[in-house]
Parts: structure tokens; C-alpha cells; sequence
């Protein structure tokens, strides 16, 4: 197969994953590990986590959204400490095979579901950090963010709108994220989907499908 766009999730991907500040929140706090993720998977379409990732309610509707399913599950865990854990660290690695995938033509784009808090698009906590998120997204051909369009993973429209926005077909494309949820959507339109566990495992798959070797600790 003839691949010529990589299309990128990006928290868990570009950036750490927030479940590992996820996980070390619920320590803290005396929550069952993976909390988070089990209130935000419940009712996905219609919980509060889906209603914040399309922009239907601001972060403090959020906050006490969220707070009233938390202790309707026996617990007590306030939204704002969530959003303060989605800016994750940048992985160094990513964004040299970001530009390395540039200097070689192929399209890049970015599909994030992430919520209007915070500065830009990887919802970061400082002017710092937002300016150098901005400058990864300058890297992409188009980026679609789930709170400004109203659409998020895994509903397959967004990939579909991704494909449009670059004149691509999904059989041209590779398809990466961490969570397998988003990724069978893909690999449903054709797309080739990796699960990102690790950088240097994301990395190891994309270069065996584009036969390009790139450098695991970014060098």
C-alpha cells in the first residue's frame, strides 16, 4: 500500500497521555486507579467529558457536571483537578518525525478531541507551553479540533472531514492514537490505525509501514 498522509491524535501521542495524571491524581486524592476514565466512559455520547470535548458546556458547567456523576458513583472529584491534568509533556521524538515526514511530502494532519480550557489547542496551562503547542500544530496541514467543530472521536464524520480537508483518499492514510476506541473508526474507512503505547513503539510501527527509520529519542 502507498501511504502519502499521517493523520496524528494528540495527547497520548505528540504529548504524554493524561491517564498517567489521571492515575497519579486518583493516587493522590484516594480514588480506585483509573477513575477518571470509568466516569468519563459511562454514557459516552451524553456524559459530561463528551458534552465538554464538543464545546456544550463551558469548563465551569463542566466542573459541576462532572461532580454530580462522580458522586453519584460514590466519590468525590471536582471537573476543574480534571482539566488541570490534559496538558501533557511534549515528546521530542514525535516532533522530529513530524518534521522528518514533512521534509519526505507527506500530508499531516491532526484529529484532537479536547475541551476550551486552558491556552490553544492542547489545552495548556502556561503561555509557555501554548507557544510551543502552536508551534507543533504550524507543522500540520490542518487540524481538527473536536470543540470547534462540534464532532469528536470516534465518530467516524471526523475522519471523514480530515480526509476532505486533505484530498485524501482513507487508503492513503495512517492513522495513530492511544486510544483503540478512535482507532478502529480508521481502520473501518480504510485507513492503516496504530495504537500509540509508547513513542518509540508508535514510531517503530510508522516507519515498518512507510519503510523510513526514525530516531526513537528524537535525535
Amino acid at each position: 500500500m502507498s501511504y502519502n498522509t499521517v493523520i496524528f491524535d494528540f495527547g497520548g501521542v505528540i504529548t504524554s497521555s493524561p491517564f498517567e495524571a489521571f492515575n497519579a491524581m486518583e493516587a493522590t486524592r484516594g480514588l480506585p486507579r483509573d477513575f477518571v476514565r470509568r466516569v468519563n466512559s459511562a454514557n459516552p455520547n451524553s456524559n459530561a467529558w463528551a458534552k465538554f470535548e464538543r464545546a456544550e458546556c463551558s469548563a465551569e458547567e463542566f466542573d459541576s457536571l462532572f461532580a454530580t456523576e462522580v458522586r453519584a458513583m460514590g466519590h468525590e472529584l471536582d471537573g476543574a483537578s480534571v482539566i488541570a491534568c490534559l496538558s501533557g509533556d511534549i515528546r521530542s521524538e514525535m516532533v522530529a518525525a513530524l518534521d522528518r515526514l514533512k521534509a519526505e511530502s507527506f500530508k499531516l494532519g491532526c484529529i484532537t478531541n479536547n475541551v476550551p480550557a486552558g491556552k490553544g489547542a492542547g489545552m495548556a496551562g502556561s503561555g509557555e507551553k501554548a507557544a510551543a503547542v502552536d508551534a507543533i500544530m504550524a507543522r500540520f496541514d490542518h487540524v481538527i479540533e473536536s470543540s470547534k467543530v462540534g464532532v469528536r472521536k470516534p465518530d467516524p464524520r471526523i475522519y471523514q472531514m480530515m480526509c476532505e480537508a486533505l484530498n485524501v483518499a482513507p487508503a492513503q492514510c495512517i492513522y495513530l492514537d492511544d486510544l483503540g476506541i478512535n482507532c478502529k473508526p480508521a481502520a473501518a474507512l480504510g485507513m492503516a490505525a496504530i495504537k500509540v503505547t509508547s513513542g518509540a513503539q508508535a514510531l517503530a510501527e510508522l516507519g515498518a509501514l512507510l519503510a523510513l527509520t526514525f530516531a526513537p529519542d528524537g535525535g
